[in-house]
């Protein structure tokens, strides 16, 4: 609910984003002037209101004009918990609406045909609330759910499951809703990261383990591959905590586990390694000038790429207030810090980039005297509001993602920085063949993400884009009138390496059609993306959207 405030008070508002004078997209210059009470100030601020009308007083709604709007309808669905039918929130519904079914099901319809070199497993994580939230629900504070699509020689079976966490358990026995969201307001005296830790964004497999992981550096989750029923929390051997970021590595040539942590205490960072057998090899402090939110990390064969990024939050609000208010400070660099992988804290070397936030790091190599490192890059990581969303409209506009395909090269003898777009189409969700990763690579695969002007309300995939990052050009693949995608992953020929050839193998994702809500796991030759999926595999029920994807094969 946007209104106008006093100064002081600006700062007590949860996800509140303050962009100094924040240049768009192809170096447009946003300058805002608002009202703060009685003096105006040349911010742009963001506000997202946490409460809500009491359990006890939500009835069912018989209109959803921002659903609607969104997403063009509001459909009822019999497997969706009745609750989200409470809420006029684009994230409880269509795509996005939770299911309450776990299923276990093989022999499923093939179209086309399941290559014979394809062999392992598409996993997938995201957000599945199981109770009604106790404020306004964010997407991020889904409940973890991953879903998996494994093929061997006896065809496909799809099986998808909660993950387990301490939240999770402590909810299902309360029977309702008890830790707060991103949205606030914070509560310690609940969790120890003062909102629910969900596990429900990124996913890898170490040791026998697959491990899920969520974006706020909480605690992983151990699944079984096959079965993904919760095995535990996961620890690495020689840890003395066990938190983890989103996006830690295994590096597929050595098995090793690169991973990072942050905090809003000192040490800000931490960096380590753990060998394949998840026993922790090498871990250091990383001086921060304060709390950030790192999102990724890259490497090479004999760095790790750090990243210190300017879109970070106030922790005096945050003390005082229990709300999280993020600023993009653009008078501050965008700083990658290159360690050796198994280097000393005084090791990193920082290189200053212009400033940005970035969420996911395609690859990294090493070329000569140069670090090279391709990704994807925001100038505008929170994006405008549109009154006419209601009072949602901040968390909407959060939401939408604007970013496009970036290369950034660091030279190690002379400090020199070279950055530039590889394309400024708007894609994320970069993924390469992570038999190359941390050597050399070509090839890129992204999902394409209309802007707000082009119907994008809410963050949506509606085309594959294979990149050529060499010469930036690139192939797309639309899904189709209706359809959305997933974060699709490269999946390696049946016994490859790292020196065949790089695109020699498929890309793998789910795909929703809105149009019947069946759901497809789809499997793209990545030589030729564009003429659509080679096989496809019916699901047996209701994919909802959601976050990260991994491949692992069926020989790892």
């Amino acid at each position: 609910m946007s209104s106008t405030f006093s100064a002081a008070e600006v700062k007590t508002f949860c996800e509140l984003s303050v962009s100094l004078a924040m240049p768009r997209r192809r170096g447009k210059l946003k300058h805002l002037m608002i009202s703060i009470g009685e003096c105006r100030s040349p911010y742009e601020v963001f506000v997202m209101t946490a409460h809500q009308a009491p359990k006890e007083a939500r009835t069912p709604l018989s209109e959803f004009p921002v659903s609607d709007k969104c997403l063009g309808e509001t459909p009822r669905f019999d497997d969706a918990p009745a609750w989200i039918y409470n809420h006029d929130n684009p994230y409880l519904h269509g795509v996005y609406a939770p299911t309450t079914r776990e299923l276990n099901q093989d022999k499923l319809e093939v179209i086309g045909e399941l290559p014979t070199d394809l062999r392992g497993t598409y996993y997938r994580n995201g957000a599945n609330p199981v109770f009604e939230p106790k404020n306004r629900y964010h997407p991020f504070d889904g409940d973890g759910m991953v879903h998996a699509l494994h093929v061997s020689d006896d065809g496909a079976r799809y099986v998808n499951r909660w993950i387990e966490t301490p939240a999770y358990t402590d909810e299902g026995a309360a029977g309702e809703s008890v830790s707060p969201g991103v949205m606030g307001p914070f509560d310690y005296s609940v969790s120890e990261f003062g909102i629910k830790d969900t596990s429900n964004t990124d996913i890898f497999c170490l040791n026998g383990d697959l491990v899920s992981l969520w974006y706020n550096a909480g605690n992983p989750i151990a699944l079984d591959p096959m079965t993904l029923e919760t095995r535990k929390a996961f620890h690495l051997d020689g840890r003395n905590k066990p938190k983890m970021s989103a996006h830690s590595k295994v590096d597929w040539r050595t098995g090793e586990l690169l991973y990072f942590d942050y905090n809003d205490t000192p040490p800000y960072m931490t960096y380590g390694v753990a060998n394949a057998k998840g026993e922790v090899v090498h871990e250091v402090p990383i001086d921060l000038p304060g709390a950030r939110l790192p999102h990724d990390i890259g490497f090479t064969k004999n760095f790790t790429v750090l990243h210190d990024l300017p879109f970070f939050h106030d922790l005096d609000v945050l003390k005082n207030h229990k709300l999280r208010v993020l600023t993009f400070h653009r008078d501050i660099p965008t700083r990658f810090g290159l360690i050796p992988r198994f280097g000393e804290s005084n090791t990193v070397r920082w290189f200053d980039c212009e400033p940005c936030y970035i969420l996911h790091v395609s690859n990294c190599w090493e070329d000569d005297d140069w670090v090279i490192m391709d990704g994807c890059r925001s100038v505008n990581p929170m994006p405008r509001a549109y009154g006419d969303e209601g009072e949602l409209s901040h968390m909407l506009a959060y939401m939408r993602l604007e970013a496009n395909n970036y290369r950034w090269r660091f030279n190690l003898v002379t400090g020199e920085v070279r950055e530039g777009d590889i394309d400024d189409l708007n894609t994320e969700f970069n993924k390469t063949n992570p038999l190359y990763g941390g050597q050399k690579s070509r090839y890129a695969y992204h999902q394409y993400i209309p802007t707000h002007d082009e119907g994008g309300y809410t963050l949506r995939f509606t085309g594959l884009v294979k990149y050529d990052n060499e010469t930036g050009e690139s192939g797309r693949y639309d899904y189709g009138v209706g359809v959305l995608g997933s974060e699709a992953v490269y999946a390696p020929k049946v016994g490859a390496t790292s020196e065949s050839e790089e695109d020699d193998g498929y890309v793998v994702n789910f795909v929703h059609d809105t149009k019947d809500w069946s759901s497809w796991f789809c499997v793209f030759d990545a030589k030729d993306i564009e003429q659509g999926p080679i096989a496809k595999v019916r699901l047996p029920g209701r994919v909802p959207a959601g976050f990260h994807a991994t491949w692992v094969p069926q020989s790892r």
